[in-house]
């Protein structure tokens, strides 16, 4: 049974995640707010920065139709993640100028306009934007959607994990954002070979997490229910290296000390390099 296009329900979390960023800020100390983060040079204030900006890009956008030209050519996905680098690299050094009070009421007041906006989209329409890292050219709103509940989850996660405060590893919350995130495992093995019916699995432990399936279907990967087949090979891995890894915040060499790859070594290990952000 193909799982590819089951549907992720994401949109009553939203509000959720908003309610708990709010709280985590608010509790920050001057110090806290200006810890260095596993998102490469960007302290906390900086994602604090840059989950305002995808509040308001995302209003802007979605919602009110406003289109911005790029002012370098777009072509090819590294182009493109080159130019979303670029607009979050500007809008995090303009932020630096605000304080964290304003970044908290404006997070506050364009978090709500931002979850009834998403609250009204239809979840079987064409979203504005396609899920690339999935390989796809176009995609539905729920998948868009829930693309953006793991952008708010991994942010906010990598505040918690530079400030010591409880991660978000729940079933409520984190099995959501992994499923997602899985969802571009076929197209992380494209350009892998294997023979008709080759089936892989891929668990991240406890609860809160689960295990995926791809198989090898008419020269094509795509995730299944559980296979009949016997597996070629079982990665397993725990919440914090997966959403460490799949964020590209470690590399496939330094998750490896905490992953166990049963079977096909290099075929497991294919599934390390799997990114399910614009990276």
């Amino acid at each position: 049974m193909v799982v590819q296009d089951s549907i992720i329900h994401t949109k009553h979390l939203l509000p959720i995640l908003d309610e708990m960023l709010i709280d985590l800020l608010q509790s920050l100390t001057k110090e806290e707010w200006d810890k260095p983060t596993i998102a490469k040079q960007w302290t906390v204030k900086d994602i604090a920065a840059h989950l305002l900006d995808t509040n308001l890009r995302t209003l802007s956008f979605g919602r009110d139709g406003h289109q911005l030209i790029p002012d370098i050519s777009v072509e090819t996905y590294p182009d493109l993640v080159s130019y979303l680098n670029q607009l979050n690299a500007d809008w995090v050094k303009a932020a630096k100028r605000l304080s964290a009070t304003v970044l908290i009421d404006l997070l506050k007041s364009s978090g709500r306009e931002f979850c009834n906006f998403i609250q009204a989209a239809d979840l079987h329409s064409e979203a504005v934007f396609s899920v690339a890292w999935a390989g796809e050219a176009s995609s539905k709103n729920w998948f868009h959607i829930a693309r953006e509940y793991t952008e708010k989850f991994i942010h906010q996660q990598q505040i918690r994990d530079a400030v010591n405060k409880p991660a978000l590893i729940t079933k409520e919350l984190f099995h959501p954002f992994i499923d997602t995130f899985m969802r571009a495992l076929p197209y992380t093995y494209r350009n892998t070979n294997a023979p008709e019916a080759t089936a892989i699995a891929i668990t991240v432990s406890s609860e809160a997490g689960g295990t995926w399936f791809i198989k090898r279907n008419n020269a094509a990967w795509v995730l299944v229910s559980e296979p009949e087949e016997k597996l070629s090979a079982h990665i397993t891995m725990n919440p914090s290296t997966a959403w460490k890894l799949f964020s590209k915040g470690i590399t496939p060499a330094e998750a490896r000390a905490d992953v166990i790859i049963d079977g096909n070594e290099e075929l497991g290990a294919v599934a390390l390099t799997m990114i399910s952000v614009m990276a």
